[in-house]
C-alpha cells in the first residue's frame, strides 16, 4: 500500500481524533490555520473555503465538512492535510493523529510565483495573516485613503466578535472581492513594513496625547489604591513593598517547557499558554491564599512602569464591589464610571481602547464572590450595549466583548467549572507560602530581628501551626499575635479555628479593661459585638453579600463601637460615587463571624446546621440559601425575603468554610467560651448535630465506592467534598469522631488526586487517617503537598503501605522529612515520587533510608533530576533487595555511569522484573553494561531505553542481541 493511499484511509480511521484535536478547545484557530495552508497550496479553492466556513455554524460541523471534502478530493489532498495538521497542532496534541509518511511542508508554495496580486493573497495567506494580526487598523486606513474600502467595509472587519487573526483573514477575504488594485494596496503595505524593518510592531509609535494624559491619571489612581496593604487592625497600614512576599505560582497544566515555579511576569506572559486564541488568565487559589495581594502587587508594579510595560492601560475591578452594582452598564461605562473617569475626550479614548485591544489589561479579583455562577448563554458583542454587570463580565471573560484585551481573573478553584475553563488561555495556581516564604514574611512583618527569630523558632517546634502558616492570611494572624504565641497560654493553635479565635481574643483584649483579660471574660465583655457582627456576616454569607451599607449595619445593630474593633473596614472604591460602605477584612473573617453567630445565637433553628452540612453542598452547584439560612434570623422582620432571588445562588464554598469554623468552634476545648452566650444544653445539642452530619457525609461517600474489579484492590476515588469533611473532623479535634467517621471505610487504596490538597489539608488527613483500622495505599498525585505537606503527613505514615506523591513540587528537603518515619515502615510497598524537584542529594538521602527496607516493591522517580550520582546511590542501596519488582528513573539525566551502577541491580536481584530508563542520556557504553548484566538474569522481563543517546543502527543491533531491551 502506498503512503498516499494510507493517508486517505487514515483520514477516515482517525476522523474522531482529528476533530477533537482541531475543535475541542472551543477556538476555531487551529481549523483556520489548516484552511490557510490548504488555500495557499491550492488544494482548496475559495469556493471550498466558503462552503466550510459558514457563519453561525458549529465548529465541529465545519471540521466535518472539511474532512468530507478532503476525502472526496483524493489521496494528495489528504496527505497535504496531514502535513498542515502537523505544522499547526502542538507536538503532544498532534501525536495521536500524525502521519509519519509525509513531511511537514505545509507552508506556502515555493517556485510557482503568483501572476496577480489577488492570487498572492491566497498563496501567501498564512504569512499575511500572521503579519497583519493585531495590525488591521493600519491596513484598513491604507485601503480607505485609496478609496477601496468604505466605513461599512471597515466596520465589518472590525466586529469585536472576531479574534485578531480572524480580523486579518476577514480583511484578506474582503480585499480579494474588491479586485486586483485593492490586493496591490495590501501587499504594498506589508512589503513597505518589511522593508522598513519594523515588522509591523511600530516600536517608535507614540499614543495620542489625550491617551497618555489619561494613562497618567489612571496609573496614579491605581498606585494610590495599591501601595498600602490594609492590616487586620483596620487602623494602620503597611506599605506593600515592605510586606509583600511571593507565593508559589505554578501552571495548572503540566508544560514540558516550564521547570520550577513561575514569576509575577509569567502570570500575564506567554509561558504555559494552552489556548492562544483566548485572552483570559485565571489565577486560582484557596481563600486566604494571597490572590488579591498578588493582583495588588501587579497593579502597583504596572503603575510604576516596572512590570507589564506592554500594556498602556490597566483597569482593575473587584467582583465583590461589582456585586453591589444594581444598574445595567456598558463596557464604556464600566471603564470610565466604575474605574477612572477621563477629564476630556472620552470618545477618543474609548475608540483608542477599541482600536488597540492588545495594549489593554483588565483584572477582575474574586470571580468566586459573584452572586451568579458563570454562564455563556447570553452573548454580547457591542461594547456600548448595556447589560447587567455579571453578563458584561462573563462576555468579557469569554471574549465575546473586547476580544484581544488581556484579562486576569482570580477565583477559588472550586468555583471555576468547565464552562469557564474552555475560555482560558491558561490557569495559574497560587499555592501559598513555601517554607522560605514563611520565613521571609515573618521577618518582614517584625522590624525587630530578635522577635522575628523567636516567632520562627516557635513555629518550627509547632508542626501543625507551621503547616497552617502555608496560607498567607493565617501566617499574618500568627505573626501579628506573636505575644500570645510566645507567651504559651493554653497551648499553641492547632487548627484554623484556633488561629481565628486567637486574633479575635487579640483585638478584644487590646480594647478591654485589664480586669477582663483573664479567662473568658474578654468574650463576655464583647458578646454583643460578636453577635452584631455575626448576624451581619451570617446574612451576608446567605445572600452572597460582602459589602454592607449603613442600612445593613443598622438592621443588624452594628454600632460605631463595633466598627472600631477593627474587623470591618471601609470598602475601597475607584468609582466616582465614593459611597461609605464597609466590608469584613477578609472573606474568611466574614465566614468566621457567621459561624460564631450560628454557635452563639438563640435564634438559630436546628435545621441551620443540618442544611449547612447537607451532603448536596459537596456538589459544585450552588445551594439555595433560603433552605439553609432562611429560618435563622427571627430578630429581623423578613428573614426569608432577605434570602430570596439572586441570593439563592449563594456559593457552596463559603458555606463550606463557615461549616468548617462551626466544627472548630464546637470542639471540646472551646465550649467553655460559649457558656455566657448560649445554654450548655443547646451547645451540646449542636455538637451532636455536627457529629451526626459529619458521620452521615462520610458514610455517604463510602456507600458510593464501587466493588473492585476482579483481581484488583478495592479503591475509593475521593472528591473535594470528602477532603472538606476531613477538615471539619480535624477542626473538632475529637479522636472519637475521627474513629467513627472511618469505622465503615473498607478499602485498600484511597485516591485523592486533583483535590487541591496543600499542607493544611495534609495536617487534617494525617489526623484522621491515623485512625484507620487497616493500612491503605494513599494516592495524592497532582496536588500541592510540597515539603511542608510531607512533614504534616508523617503521623499517618504507619497506616500507609503505598504512597503516591507525583507532581507535588517536593524537593530534597521533603525527602529528608519523609525519611523520618515513612519508608522505615515494614509494610511500605510502593513509593511514587515522579515529576517533582528531587536532585542527586535527595536521591542519596532516599537511598540511605532504603538500605534497611525489605518490603519495597515499586519505586517511581521519573521526571526528577537525580543524575548519575543519584542513580549510583540508589543502585548501591537496592542491589541486594529481594523485594523490588519495578524501578523507574525515566527523564532523570542518567548517563553511562548511572546505567553501569543500575546494571548491578539486574545482576544481583532475584526479584526485579522491569527497569525504566527512557528519556535519559545513556549511550552504547551504558547499554553494553546492561546487556552483560541481563546475561546473568533470566527473571528480568524488560529494560526500557526509548529516547537515549543511540543511533538507529545501534538500536537495531542492540535489539537483535538482547530482545528484553525496548528502544
Amino acid at each position: 500500500m502506498s503512503a498516499s493511499m494510507s493517508a486517505q484511509e487514515l483520514l477516515l480511521r482517525q476522523r474522531t481524533q482529528i476533530l477533537h484535536a482541531l475543535c475541542s478547545s472551543g477556538s476555531a484557530e487551529h481549523l483556520d490555520q489548516v484552511l490557510d495552508i490548504l488555500l495557499s497550496r491550492g488544494e482548496l479553492a475559495p469556493e471550498d473555503y466558503q462552503s466550510i466556513q459558514v457563519p453561525g455554524r458549529a465548529l465541529y460541523t465545519n471540521g466535518r465538512r472539511l474532512l468530507d471534502l478532503l476525502h472526496a478530493k483524493g489521496v494528495d489532498a489528504c496527505a497535504l492535510f496531514y502535513a498542515a495538521l502537523k505544522q499547526v497542532l502542538p507536538g503532544g496534541q498532534g501525536a495521536a493523529c500524525s502521519f509519519p509518511g509525509f513531511c511537514s511542508s505545509g507552508g506556502e508554495k515555493e517556485g510557482n510565483y503568483p501572476s496577480t496580486c489577488a492570487q498572492a493573497l491566497l498563496t501567501q495567506r498564512p504569512s499575511l495573516v500572521s503579519e497583519l494580526q493585531g495590525r488591521v487598523e493600519d491596513a484598513l486606513h491604507s485601503l480607505v485613503i485609496t478609496g477601496h474600502f468604505s466605513s461599512a467595509d471597515c466596520n465589518d472587519v472590525r466586529l469585536p466578535i472576531y479574534t485578531p487573526s480572524q480580523q486579518a483573514r476577514r480583511l484578506l477575504d474582503h480585499v480579494r472581492s474588491k479586485g486586483e488594485s485593492a490586493a496591490e494596496v495590501v501587499l504594498c503595505y506589508v512589503q513597505q513594513k518589511r522593508g522598513s524593518g519594523s515588522s509591523l510592531d511600530q516600536e517608535n509609535w507614540t499614543p495620542p496625547k489625550v491617551v497618555l494624559k489619561y494613562q497618567k491619571k489612571l496609573s496614579s489612581s491605581v498606585s494610590a489604591q495599591s501601595c498600602f496593604l490594609s492590616t487586620y487592625g483596620g487602623t494602620s497600614h503597611m506599605h506593600l513593598d515592605d510586606i509583600y512576599t511571593e507565593g508559589q505560582l505554578e501552571l495548572a497544566q503540566y508544560c514540558d517547557d516550564v521547570h520550577g515555579p513561575l514569576g509575577l511576569e509569567d502570570v500575564v506572559g506567554a509561558v504555559g499558554t494552552v489556548n492562544r486564541e483566548a485572552d483570559t488568565v485565571l489565577v486560582s487559589g484557596d481563600a486566604g491564599g494571597g490572590k488579591s495581594t498578588l493582583l495588588q502587587r501587579l497593579h502597583l508594579l504596572w503603575a510604576r512602569g516596572t512590570l507589564l510595560r506592554e500594556f498602556l492601560l490597566l483597569f482593575p475591578f473587584s467582583c465583590r464591589r461589582l456585586n453591589s452594582e444594581q444598574q445595567e452598564l456598558s463596557v464604556k461605562e464600566l471603564l470610565f464610571e466604575r474605574c477612572c473617569w477621563p477629564d476630556r475626550q472620552r470618545e477618543e479614548i474609548f475608540q483608542f481602547i477599541l482600536d488597540h485591544p492588545h495594549l489593554i489589561l483588565f483584572t477582575f479579583d474574586g470571580l468566586d464572590e459573584l452572586k451568579q455562577g458563570f454562564s455563556d448563554e447570553r452573548r454580547l458583542c457591542c461594547p456600548t450595549q448595556r447589560a447587567p454587570v455579571h453578563i458584561l463580565l462573563f462576555n468579557l471573560i469569554q471574549g465575546s466583548l473586547m476580544k484581544g484585551v488581556r484579562k486576569v481573573v482570580t477565583s477559588r478553584p472550586e468555583a471555576v467549572g468547565p464552562a469557564l475553563k474552555k475560555h482560558l488561555c491558561k490557569e495559574v495556581l497560587l499555592q501559598g507560602f513555601t517554607p522560605g516564604g514563611i520565613d521571609s514574611f515573618v521577618r518582614k512583618h517584625h522590624r525587630d530581628p530578635a522577635v522575628a527569630s523567636k516567632v520562627l523558632e516557635s513555629l518550627r517546634t509547632k508542626n501543625a501551626l507551621l503547616g497552617l502558616c502555608h496560607s498567607p492570611v493565617l501566617c499574618w494572624i500568627v505573626s501579628h499575635c506573636h505575644k500570645e504565641l510566645l507567651g504559651g497560654g493554653e497551648g499553641s493553635p492547632q487548627t484554623i479555628t484556633d488561629v481565628y479565635l486567637m486574633i479575635l481574643q487579640h483585638f478584644f483584649q487590646h480594647r478591654s479593661s485589664p480586669k477582663s483579660n483573664a479567662g473568658t471574660s474578654w468574650l463576655r465583655e464583647h458578646l454583643d459585638t460578636v453577635l452584631h457582627l455575626g448576624q451581619l456576616a451570617f446574612e451576608g454569607i446567605g445572600t452572597s453579600c460582602f459589602i454592607f451599607s449603613g442600612a445593613a449595619l443598622d438592621k443588624c445593630g452594628v454600632t460605631e463601637k463595633d466598627i472600631c474593633m477593627g474587623f470591618l473596614v471601609q470598602s475601597r472604591d475607584m468609582s466616582r460615587t465614593h459611597s461609605k460602605n464597609v466590608e469584613f477584612l477578609h472573606l474568611m473573617m466574614q465566614c468566621f463571624f457567621a459561624a460564631l453567630y450560628i454557635v452563639l445565637s438563640n435564634n438559630a433553628d436546628r435545621s441551620v446546621i443540618s442544611n449547612l452540612f447537607e451532603p448536596q453542598n459537596t456538589r459544585d452547584t450552588a445551594l439555595g440559601t433560603t433552605s439553609c439560612f432562611g429560618v435563622c434570623s427571627s430578630s429581623t422582620e423578613k428573614p426569608r425575603q432577605a434570602l430570596q432571588g439572586e441570593a439563592a445562588t449563594a456559593e457552596t464554598s463559603n458555606l463550606k468554610i463557615t461549616a468548617t469554623f462551626v466544627s472548630g468552634l464546637l470542639s471540646q476545648r472551646h465550649r467553655s467560651l460559649w457558656l455566657h452566650g448560649c445554654p450548655s444544653a443547646v451547645t451540646e445539642k449542636r455538637v451532636r448535630q455536627v457529629v451526626r452530619c459529619l458521620s452521615k457525609g462520610m458514610h455517604k461517600h463510602f456507600k458510593s465506592i464501587p466493588p473492585p474489579v476482579g483481581g484488583e484492590k478495592k479503591s475509593m476515588h475521593a472528591m473535594p467534598g470528602f477532603v472538606w469533611l476531613i477538615k471539619c473532623i480535624y477542626e473538632m479535634q475529637d479522636s472519637r469522631v475521627a474513629k467513627d467517621a472511618l469505622s465503615r471505610l473498607e478499602v485498600d487504596h484511597l485516591k485523592l488526586t486533583y483535590c487541591h490538597i496543600g499542607p493544611v489539608e495534609c495536617t487534617a488527613l494525617a489526623y484522621v487517617l491515623q485512625h484507620l483500622r487497616n493500612p491503605v495505599g494513599l494516592q495524592l498525585d497532582n496536588n500541592s503537598v510540597g515539603d511542608v505537606g510531607v512533614e504534616q503527613l508523617l503521623p499517618c505514615m504507619h497506616n500507609c503501605n503505598s504512597l503516591y506523591l507525583r507532581n507535588n513540587n517536593i524537593t530534597d528537603e521533603g525527602i529528608r522529612k519523609l525519611l523520618a518515619t515513612g519508608i522505615h515502615c515494614d509494610s511500605f510497598r510502593k513509593i511514587a515520587l515522579g515529576n517533582n524537584n528531587i536532585t542527586e542529594e535527595g536521591a542519596k538521602q532516599l537511598a540511605e533510608g532504603l538500605k534497611s527496607n525489605r518490603s519495597l516493591k515499586y519505586l517511581g522517580l521519573w521526571g526528577n533530576k537525580i543524575g548519575d550520582a543519584g542513580a549510583v546511590a540508589l543502585a548501591s542501596a537496592l542491589q541486594s533487595s529481594t523485594s523490588l519488582v519495578w524501578l523507574s528513573l525515566v527523564g532523570n539525566g542518567v548517563g553511562d555511569a548511572g546505567a553501569g551502577a543500575l546494571a548491578n541491580i539486574i545482576r544481583n536481584s532475584t526479584s526485579l522484573e522491569e527497569l525504566w530508563l527512557t528519556e535519559n542520556c545513556i549511550t552504547r557504553t551504558g547499554v553494553e553494561c546492561l546487556i552483560q548484566a541481563l546475561e546473568n538474569n533470566t527473571l528480568m522481563k524488560s529494560v526500557w531505553l526509548i529516547n537515549n543517546d543511540l543511533t538507529l543502527e545501534e538500536v537495531e543491533e542492540l535489539t537483535q542481541r538482547e530482545s528484553r531491551l525496548t528502544f
